[in-house]
């Protein structure tokens, strides 16, 4: 007991000052990577706006119009809903490649049953949210259950529901006079409201409060939280009781079921149901969206809001290359480096996270 009193009375006059880490010689530089890591929608939000900024000095007036930024939004409308969906799957750090073919599938399933057949349009609805959601449920199956890499399993489903969709629909278009006529209910999101020379769909509008949604989802719940978890590490997340393939199921069941809801918004949109928009780059779209968006690509980081930035970005560039009568190629172009800068701007903001 000795021994131990004098050991005590020998930290009496030891130092009591707590290790503390100095933060005053951190470069402004070191100090926006830290922000951008903690705030990942800053970066598509900050390129968005000097976006619009510099094609309102390049086109004048016109481009700052309230109807020219609504048309951006109308055209965006569909792709902000994939991209929705596919960051989900990203931020498990998966991909979901099928994600364009499940929705026209989709909305195919939707035109045959409310026109061909002659069933109740919230049936053909319904019909088609359950082809979104089966769809999603094989890969995500395939991923959690059978460990079957995502790329590979999507690229195969992709071709799977592209056959399907051309056989099953025999490669018929279903006219918008027809849908109008037997199931307007499918051309509900094509519904506009005016304000002045803004122009505003339920497309629009769904899309907007479909993401403000998953955002909440995301952030404010325990599921939000764990979708994030497995996406860093899902070991880890497993070890911490996370039942990561119900994770995953969820995941992809859900990106289906929101993919089949773009689906009703683009019947909306475009009027008229088309198999062979299945060959439309819907899933090169989504994917552009999200990557622009600052989701990061190796899962567990970003924001749903960086989604909804990053195809407004999208539309800004095409609305405004359009606008200066510039060749179409340079869009293409552009969007390019857009995805390069994004990804390398992702992998610099993760080093602060190290």
């Amino acid at each position: 007991m000795s021994g131990i009193q004098e050991f005590e009375r020998a930290l009496d006059g030891s130092d009591k000052n707590v290790a503390s880490f100095e933060h005053q010689n951190i470069s402004p530089l070191k100090r926006a990577q830290h922000f951008l890591h903690s705030t990942p929608a800053a970066v598509p939000l900050i390129v968005l706006v000097l976006s619009i900024i510099i094609f309102g000095l390049a086109i004048g007036g016109r481009f700052f119009s309230s109807y020219t930024l609504t048309l951006i939004l109308q055209q965006i409308a569909v792709v902000g809903i994939l991209g929705s969906a596919q960051t989900l799957v990203i931020l498990t750090a998966g991909i979901d490649l099928s994600i364009g073919v499940v929705m026209v599938i989709s909305a195919v399933i939707m035109g045959n049953f409310a026109v061909t057949y002659g069933l109740p349009a919230p049936i053909a609805i319904l019909a088609g949210m359950v082809t979104g959601g089966i769809c999603g449920f094989f890969n995500g199956f395939l991923v959690a259950i059978v460990k079957l890499p995502p790329f590979i399993v999507t690229l195969g489903s992709w071709n799977i529901v592209m056959a399907t969709n051309f056989i099953y629909s025999a490669n018929q278009t279903i006219r918008d006079a027809d849908v109008d006529a037997n199931a307007p209910l499918l051309h509900l999101f094509a519904i506009n409201f005016r304000f002045g020379s803004a122009i505003l769909t339920l497309g629009v509008i769904s899309m907007v409060l479909l993401v403000g949604v998953l955002w909440y989802v995301m952030n404010h719940t325990a599921w939000g939280r764990h979708v994030y978890a497995v996406g860093d590490d899902p070991e880890a997340a497993k070890l911490s009781g996370i039942q990561t393939r119900k994770v995953l199921l969820s995941v992809y069941t859900l990106a289906g079921v929101i993919a089949a809801f773009a689906a009703w918004v683009s019947i909306g949109r475009n009027g008229s149901v088309s198999p062979s928009a299945a060959v439309t780059d819907y899933n090169l779209q989504a994917i552009t969206a999200t990557v622009i968006g600052g989701i990061s690509l190796f899962g567990g980081r970003g924001s749903i809001l960086g989604t909804l930035f990053g195809a407004m970005l999208v539309g800004v560039v095409s609305m405004g290359l359009n606008m200066l009568g510039a060749d179409p190629q340079w869009k293409v172009m552009l969007t390019g480096w857009l995805i390069i800068a994004a990804v390398a701007i992702d992998q610099w903001i993760r080093k602060a996270g190290v």
